[in-house]
């Protein structure tokens, strides 16, 4: 019950403090420095802020009277915004101040300043963020200005800083004036509401300024604070400022920015300057107008400034032209060129044209010459030249389109209407590089010869036949009976041939590659292959045998008929084998070589009566023959 008492008084005790009022005018520099953006880092969580607070610091999410500098509040409370991230300005690696406010009175922030100028008026200001996702307790912050501890006039309270499904951050800042006995200033930021259910705050770019009247310069005749020109130009500018109006007795300082400092320049007292420039380097120049009571315009932290008049010197383009070249007559030209944003070409015959890469169709002699190229960057412009060469066309020749050679032969190629020659591809070509080479391909091939002047080419084809040399194949030898028929399998390869057997005797169709034979006697057939280039003759032989006739009786009684039994056959083989068995397999009879007939007997004795049988091998084209004969009286 006490605290809800003591905090209810504190609430009380600063509902008299004035609103908002941050500066209208123009500011100067900032005059503290150290925690006032929370510097930048590559952690995640900065280090303890070196401005004196009485909030407790923790590298992680605060609790209540805790803070931390982090870069954002992703992955802090899930009652926080989870998006928030610093605020000052292209500092992606910059730090804030994330309070999780007390539950009393606890300064934020505290820092002293010294050496300022009485009876000056000066801007503290902070951008400040309810972070809070809900309802909760709303931050209100008091903004406290003391002189030598006591709490002078210019102070006051943000009010409750709503929640937003949105948040943005906020600037918020008075203005007041340093009175005449001045001694050390204090700045203070404090919660005015408690902490608990909400009153969570972030915090950054915290600035203390001098404040004054505007201040205004431009280029003369213009509203113009910038401008822009190339490399290498005398140039002159006339900067004219309006007389401010508030100061007593005013006094001016032109300041030149070196190295991102803003140093006075010598002599430059007057509100209006000149700014030469001879022979301009390229950089970016800035300068601007400080202005305060002629009493303290020796202090920079009495001084307001102008914004800046910026001065950019651009660079020259780096022109540079080129053709591709050289062109043969007809060809398609292809200017280009490079450096810039912006073309402007010229060139013989009245040429013209804006494109970067322009392309000429159908070139002609008269169209050779130097191109200019006038290339634009930024405004600023440079030129450069190329110079074109457009040569005659070459007309090529060759001693063939198509020819035919022989298989294992070549023949003599030729090129004509060039001074160097390029043939291809290289296989059966006995030179490469020459008006002519002699070529022996295996197999037809089309050759290419690029007939050319150095840069101008044409390309010839010959197309080289390789006619492949005739090749018979009569198949192998045949072996028949008389009075059968056999067909020949022959074979032929080659380019353009033709073909015939011989002899025609015994063949269906000479002509034909795969005719009929009927011979009646051994014979021997010629296939003849005929080409352009070598014949071909190969023979297959016929082997006709006599119809195989087996007589199954025979009376060997010395009639003079029938005597024998005998195979007419058996003697057109050179070496049959004829046995004989009686009917108990007892062998009667064997001829073995030359065939001789059977007179019945045995050991010259005449066999009984009766049925025989026999076995007979002719050769190995024959089946073995076996039957019966029947001897008779």
């Amino acid at each position: 019950m006490l605290r809800l008492q003591l905090i209810l008084i504190f609430v009380y005790a600063f509902t008299f403090v004035k609103a908002q009022q941050v500066c209208t005018g123009n500011l100067g520099d900032p005059i503290i420095e150290a925690g006032s953006d929370f510097g930048r880092g590559t952690q995640t969580f900065g280090n303890p802020t070196p401005a004196n607070t009485t909030y407790q610091y923790i590298a992680g999410t605060p609790q209540d009277g805790f803070y931390t500098l982090a870069k954002t509040t992703a992955g802090m409370n899930t009652a926080w915004h989870q998006n928030i991230t610093n605020h000052t300005p292209n500092d992606p690696n910059g730090y804030m101040m994330v309070v999780n406010a007390s539950y009393t009175q606890d300064i934020f922030f505290k820092t002293t300043v010294r050496d300022l100028c009485p009876n000056t008026t000066y801007e503290f200001a902070s951008y400040i963020i309810n972070i809070l996702n809900r309802s909760g307790i709303k931050p209100n912050i008091k903004f406290t200005i003391e002189n030598d501890g006591i709490e002078i006039p210019g102070g006051f309270t943000t009010g409750d800083i709503p929640e937003s499904a949105t948040p943005q951050w906020q600037k918020y800042g008075t203005t007041f004036t340093t009175p005449a006995n001045m001694g050390t200033i204090t700045l203070t930021m404090s919660n005015v509401n408690p902490g608990g259910n909400g009153n969570d705050v972030a915090l950054d770019d915290i600035t203390f300024r001098p404040c004054g009247p505007v201040i205004s310069p431009a280029l003369r005749g213009t509203n113009a604070t910038t401008a822009s020109f190339c490399e290498g130009n005398d140039m002159t500018f006339n900067i004219d400022a309006l007389q401010p109006v508030g100061f007593t007795d005013v006094a001016f300082q032109w300041q030149k920015q070196t190295n991102n400092e803003w140093v006075d320049i010598p002599g430059a007292t007057q509100k209006d300057y000149v700014v030469q420039f001879t022979n301009a380097v390229v950089g970016d120049y800035h300068y601007r107008l400080a202005a305060a009571e002629r009493i303290n315009i020796g202090s920079l932290k009495c001084r307001v400034v102008s914004a800046p008049i910026d001065f950019f010197v651009k660079s020259l383009p780096i022109a540079k032209a080129s053709n591709g070249g050289p062109y043969c007559a007809g060809d398609e030209i292809q200017l280009r060129a490079e450096g810039g944003d912006h073309y402007q070409w010229t060139g013989p015959n009245n040429y013209t044209s804006t494109d970067q890469n322009p392309i000429i169709l159908n070139a002609t002699t008269a169209m050779q010459g130097i191109y200019s190229v006038t290339v634009s960057l930024n405004g600023c412009t440079a030129p450069a030249n190329t110079e074109l060469q457009i040569l005659d066309r070459v007309v090529g020749s060759t001693n063939f389109s198509s020819v035919d050679i022989c298989e294992n032969t070549g023949i003599t190629l030729k090129a004509f209407g060039g001074t160097q020659y390029t043939w291809m591809p290289a296989t059966g070509l006995s030179n490469l590089n020459s008006d002519e080479t002699f070529a022996s391909p295996k197999d037809s091939t089309i050759y290419q010869v690029k007939i050319s002047n150095g840069v101008c080419y044409e390309m010839k084809e010959i197309k080289v036949n390789v006619l492949k040399n005739a090749m018979a194949d009569a198949g192998d030898d045949k072996k028949i009976f008389a009075g059968s028929s056999v067909t020949l399998n022959g074979k032929i390869s080659g380019d353009e041939v033709t073909y015939f057997w011989s002899p025609a005797d015994f063949l269906d169709d000479p002509t034909k590659l795969n005719p009929i034979a009927t011979p009646k006697y051994d014979i021997t057939y010629t296939l003849n292959v005929i080409s352009k280039c070598v014949s071909s003759t190969d023979a297959v032989f016929i082997k006709v045998y006599p119809d195989i006739l087996i007589p199954n009786s025979f009376s060997p009684n010395g009639d003079g008929f029938n005597d024998t039994w005998n195979i007419p056959a058996a003697g057109a083989f050179p070496n049959p084998k004829l046995k004989i068995v009686n009917r108990y397999g007892a062998l009667v009879y064997q001829s073995v070589g030359f065939y001789k007939p059977w007179d019945g007997k045995l050991n010259g004795k005449d066999l009984p009566v009766g049925t025989y049988y026999y076995t007979i091998y002719f050769n190995e084209d024959f089946k073995t023959y076996s039957g019966w004969v029947f001897l008779t009286r």
